[in-house]
């Protein structure tokens, strides 16, 4: 970890800090590029936006996927309060950042929260496998 990961990971807790004094959930992020330049920052609009999807991780992810070519992006470092949950970390991947640091792990970010109730989402599968596999067979070579 160098001076300047830390210097962007107060950053990114600053941004979470402002998330919160705004009504919503604590997090906040940036996109660093190849040269140490601060591409982008957003923070959690979850409650402000009514949209369940609008944590900081995910929106700089997209955004880079939208404004940066493929080699930009692959050269990037996202710099985040806290660890990014599986949404974020899949639209991470997808759009071709080259890396993240994190201030607060899963585990650590659960040990602040007071205990939640276990989802129950039914979820049966694998099912329809010669059908299913029909529009999705070669799309990944």
């Amino acid at each position: 970890m160098t001076h300047d990961d830390e210097n962007f990971l107060r950053r990114a807790i600053d941004l979470a800090a402002k998330a919160r004094a705004t009504g919503d959930a604590p997090f906040g992020s940036l996109l660093v590029g190849p040269d140490g330049s601060v591409l982008a920052e957003e923070h959690n609009t979850v409650l402000s936006d009514a949209d369940i999807s609008a944590h900081p991780e995910l929106k700089l992810a997209k955004w880079a996927a939208r404004e940066l070519d493929p080699a930009t992006a692959a050269a990037t470092t996202m710099y985040t309060s806290c660890q990014p949950c599986g949404m974020c970390a899949g639209a991470i991947e997808r759009s071709g950042l080259g890396g993240v640091v994190f201030a607060l792990s899963t585990e650590q970010l659960t040990g602040l929260k007071p205990p939640a109730a276990a989802a129950d989402v039914r979820q049966e599968g694998p099912a329809l496998f010669d059908e299913a596999r029909i529009p999705v067979e070669g799309y990944y070579r």
